[in-house]
């Protein structure tokens, strides 16, 4: 059995990137402006995360707190768990009853880069367990294959298509929506994503408690 030297490491990174990325995606704006506006666009609930670089996977997560579970994990004080290989644990039949509750509600992932394939590449993984979206500059939606490989081959995996130009993004595809869809059956690298993107909003809400504490 072979593989790609590097590539077990990379699927298990996780690495913060900078939300202020401009010219080297193709946007006018930063990404963190790309992905509130794709978000809003889309009718996606919760906080618009800093990108990640997650399953080697450039990618913009958006989540809120699931308040029960949050709740919860905190009475027992279980903080996120990053550990795959005790992730991969969780879904045994076994262990049902006895793992802590997803603390996240994923809404979707967005991919934004400066070429849709590079984009389809980076949502098509999480595609299987929640809505997803990837972002291009609206010049690319003017190539030739666009519109006949593009938007055919985002159907066939559900995946929403947008094209940002300036302040303003258009769809162009609709995707896949996880909203009204009956809750998922975890997997193992589902599992893993949330606890990701719930170490993520915490994080993500850590300097708010902190304003609010102080007025008190």
């Amino acid at each position: 059995m072979t593989a790609t030297p590097g590539r077990a490491a990379a699927d298990n990174e996780v690495r913060v990137c900078s939300g202020q990325v401009r010219s080297p995606l193709g946007f006018a704006a930063a990404v963190d402006r790309i992905g509130e506006l794709a978000a809003e666009t889309l009718g996606w609930p919760g906080s618009v995360l800093t990108p990640l670089r997650i399953l080697g996977r450039h990618v913009v997560p958006v989540a809120e707190l699931v308040p029960e579970a949050h709740a919860e994990r905190l009475c027992f004080g279980s903080d996120p768990v990053l550990d795959r290989a005790e992730i991969a644990t969780w879904v045994w039949p076994e262990m049902d009853g006895r793992v802590p509750p997803p603390g996240a509600h994923l809404a979707g992932m967005l991919a934004p880069a400066r070429h849709w394939r590079t984009a389809l590449t980076a949502a098509v993984p999480f595609a299987r367990f929640t809505s997803t979206a990837i972002v291009v500059p609206k010049s690319v939606t003017d190539a030739d294959d666009f519109v006949s490989t593009c938007l055919i081959r985002a159907r066939q995996f559900g995946v929403a298509v947008l094209s940002a130009d300036a302040d303003r993004v258009q769809v162009e595809l609709e995707g896949r929506s996880f909203a009204d869809a009956p809750p998922i059956e975890h997997t193992a690298v589902s599992r893993w994503v949330n606890e990701v993107v719930y170490q993520q909003l915490l994080a993500a809400e850590a300097p708010a408690m902190t304003d609010r504490k102080s007025v008190v």
